[in-house]
């Protein structure tokens, strides 16, 4: 699937943790009915059997619904079961690598917490970054705090979009006006929602007002 930015808009990354009223899979629907734009499989504890029959699911799933598939950091996984992209960070495959392995329309996503990574990640090849967190976030209690004009240093600095992660939800999206972020990539706001389709439509409703309030006719 061509990458285009405005999948970014409202970016989902699952969590197990937030399953046990619903599956993973009717979680995953109820957030694509909703109007999430990306999705980003994100599984630590899995073998690799478990991840690749979950991945060939979920693929199904958003090629229904027209959207991105991205793994997070198993390119090998990624490109068996036949996702869009991975998602890596600065401890994973370099993204030079994963560009030449797996060519020139596999969308590679790169974690960028300073204006040299996120330039460093863009001239190896990257599509997109993911830049955070922004605001303390319950599943990554101890990453390191962007402050509002390292996020904006960021986005500016390079040509390729940024989605802001970390922590985002209805009460503080608004901080991110003018950050030049292309989109949200958010985890506990949407799949810890009572409705996850009426949370998915909420947040990108504010997304798309927050990050571009004046739409071009």
């Amino acid at each position: 699937m061509p990458f285009h930015p405005d999948q970014l808009l409202l970016y989902a990354v699952t969590d197990r943790a937030w399953t046990g009223r619903q599956t993973l899979l009717e979680q995953l629907e109820a957030a694509l009915q909703g109007g999430v734009t990306l999705v980003q499989l994100r599984e630590k504890d899995l073998d690799p059997a478990a991840f690749l029959a979950e991945a060939l699911e979920v693929k199904a799933l958003c090629r229904r619904y027209h959207v991105p598939l991205i793994l997070n950091d198993q390119v090998d996984l990624a490109l068996a079961c036949g996702a869009d992209g991975v998602h890596v960070g600065s401890e994973d495959l370099p993204v030079a690598h994963i560009r030449r392995r797996a060519g020139p329309d596999f969308i590679i996503g790169a974690t960028a917490k300073t204006v040299q990574q996120a330039q460093a990640a863009q001239a190896a090849g990257a599509n997109y970054l993911g830049v955070g967190a922004v605001f303390p976030s319950p599943t990554k209690p101890g990453a390191q705090r962007l402050t509002p004009e390292e996020l904006g240093g960021i986005c500016a600095s390079v040509s390729i979009p940024a989605v802001a992660i970390g922590g985002i939800g209805p009460s503080n999206l608004a901080q991110l006006k003018g950050s030049g972020a292309a989109g949200i990539a958010v985890v506990s706001s949407l799949f810890g929602a009572e409705d996850i389709q009426a949370a998915a439509q909420a947040l990108a409703r504010q997304a798309r007002q927050v990050l571009f309030p004046h739409p071009i006719p």
